[in-house]
């Protein structure tokens, strides 16, 4: 009223926000007709009635970097749960928009979520986020040990090298064997998969390393989330969650580039050839 001095029904609100069903669904629904080597995956909770009832719903979001170097809002979808199924549906989604050759694939730990990565994105390394395993390994090691092992998983996820990695995981495991036994079980377990980032050219590593890309994504769709709170139906989720999304694209493709991405083309291609003469 202040704004268009008038007021406006709830209907004719909704009437105008139904106008952006189309091009949320063009957005959501378009081909991925470039090459998207790096993906990022996450899920996000919000609350939506449903059948009279507020029930908890994930809405699941996938951003890549393109073959320019370019950051994309590639998918979204609205599940129940974070099961292999919802992940497994909603990769065959992407697939079917022309998602191929996928390289690497970054996320947190959820079992039903990596299962579903590699069932869909065979050949591709999965990369464990190394924000979440931190605190995965944290909370099994005593409060009074933790400062100091935050400084050993520092100096491991900065390591120049695998091999160097390896050594400083040897000198971790060494001196917390006794004074966190449990934190190093779990450290032990996961390096391999914390680490897989070391087989990308040095220069990719830091922000392929954890999903904090998409994580600060999430904030920015939290943000307006929060002045809703709950959703009145899905339909209106996509609406409105799709809108911000669409936007950040937009922003994103305008904006500069994530990657140079010419390096690593260029390690695809001898890494090739290394191939071709070892088999010749």
């Amino acid at each position: 009223e202040q704004l268009c001095g008038k007021t406006f029904s709830k209907s004719t609100v909704s009437k105008l926000c139904e106008h952006l069903d189309p091009i949320v669904a063009a957005f959501r629904n378009r081909p991925l007709e470039k090459h998207y080597p790096f993906i990022i995956v996450d899920a996000m909770y919000i609350k939506v009635r449903e059948d009279g009832r507020v029930r908890s719903k994930g809405l699941l979001i996938a951003i890549a970097v393109n073959e320019d170097g370019h950051r994309e809002v590639i998918g979204f979808q609205l599940s129940d749960s974070e099961s292999e199924t919802s992940w497994g549906d909603f990769f065959s989604d992407l697939k079917q928009r022309g998602l191929s050759d996928v390289d690497f694939v970054v996320s947190d730990n959820h079992k039903g979520l990596v299962k579903a990565i590699k069932k869909h994105f065979q050949g591709a390394t999965w990369q464990r986020c190394q924000t979440h395993f931190s605190r995965n390994v944290l909370d099994k090691a005593p409060k009074k040990q933790q400062p100091e092992l935050k400084i050993y998983l520092r100096s491991i996820y900065q390591a120049k090298d695998i091999l160097e990695a390896r050594r400083l995981l040897s000198e971790t495991l060494e001196f917390f064997e006794e004074s966190a036994p449990k934190a190093m079980i779990i450290l032990e377990e996961g390096f391999e998969d914390v680490m897989a980032v070391m087989n990308l050219p040095e220069k990719y590593r830091k922000k392929l390393r954890t999903s904090n890309s998409i994580e600060r994504l999430n904030e920015e769709v939290r943000r307006r989330d929060r002045v809703i709170r709950i959703y009145p139906n899905e339909a209106s989720v996509i609406r409105l969650l799709g809108s911000v999304l669409m936007e950040q694209d937009e922003k994103w493709s305008a904006g500069r580039k994530y990657f140079d991405m010419e390096e690593y083309y260029q390690s695809i291609n001898d890494q090739q050839s290394a191939k071709d003469q070892s088999a010749a």
